[in-house]
């Protein structure tokens, strides 16, 4: 019988995923389910983007370049400068959703056994992200009292080796929904300086902001150019999910 590699042994089952079945089965039977395991928006998808699909008269679905449509990367480019954010089309990489993107990025700045640092809790896919690529994930414990706020940096200071590649961050947070300021973002900043790591930054829910509160991205801060890298998807601000369409973004020409 063939045998799976250690690698897929220890790929770990998506806990996001797990309950699925048994959601499944509750409808079956009449229960009502509302499903808080995956981050589906409830609102409707821009009829612009319907109509384009429905719409489209290509002959042929041809391949693209490797980094992703020119005219979708310059509108991407557009779309973060409305954000304060400025890359340049060159600047992003286009991916089969966000869940790419960072497999991509993991990829390309860790080897086996490097770690990335990750404020705890975090979504549940970068553990399985982190195991594809063989690298280990390292929590930082961030607490309910203080709303699940950036841990103070000591903490991260702790936990850094010679085997640390990266700090990832979701922001606005998933599942804790907290936003990290621009203090912390700096703070962030400072210490990857120190130790020139990379600063990744999953950005999907950049939009989700509430009370006036605003979004600083990490790409917003100076000197961060070596450094800073965003992963972004359409999937929630436009509630394309199934689009599966997202991105990379970094000034780093290495990555």
């Amino acid at each position: 019988m063939p045998v799976v590699s250690q690698k897929g042994l220890s790929m770990p089952e998506s806990p996001i995923r797990k309950l699925v079945p048994y959601a499944e089965e509750a409808k079956k039977k009449g229960v009502k389910v509302i499903h808080l395991n995956i981050g589906q928006p409830d609102i409707k998808t821009p009829q612009v983007a319907l109509d384009a699909v429905k719409n489209n008269t290509l002959d042929v679905i041809a391949y693209s370049r490797t980094e992703g449509s020119e005219e979708y990367r310059e509108k991407l480019a557009a779309y973060y400068a409305k954000n304060d954010i400025h890359v340049a089309a060159q600047d992003i990489i286009v991916t089969t959703g966000g869940s790419e993107a960072l497999a991509f990025t993991m990829g390309s700045i860790a080897d086996t056994d490097d770690e990335i640092i990750i404020p705890e809790p975090f979504y549940a896919n970068y553990n399985g992200f982190a195991t594809a690529t063989g690298v280990k994930v390292v929590p930082v414990i961030s607490h309910i009292d203080s709303n699940f706020a950036l841990p103070p940096i000591e903490e991260f200071e702790k936990l850094i080796t010679p085997r640390t590649k990266a700090i990832l961050i979701c922001n606005p947070g998933n599942p804790t929904g907290y936003l990290y300021t621009r203090e912390e973002i700096k703070k962030l900043a400072a210490i990857v300086k120190k130790h020139d790591l990379f600063l990744i930054a999953d950005e999907v829910y950049r939009e989700f902001t509430y009370d006036g509160a605003e979004h600083y991205s990490i790409l917003q801060e100076e000197g961060l150019e070596e450094h800073a890298i965003i992963v972004d998807s359409v999937s929630k601000r436009y509630s394309m999910c199934g689009a599966r369409i997202g991105c990379l973004a970094t000034k780093n020409k290495s990555v």
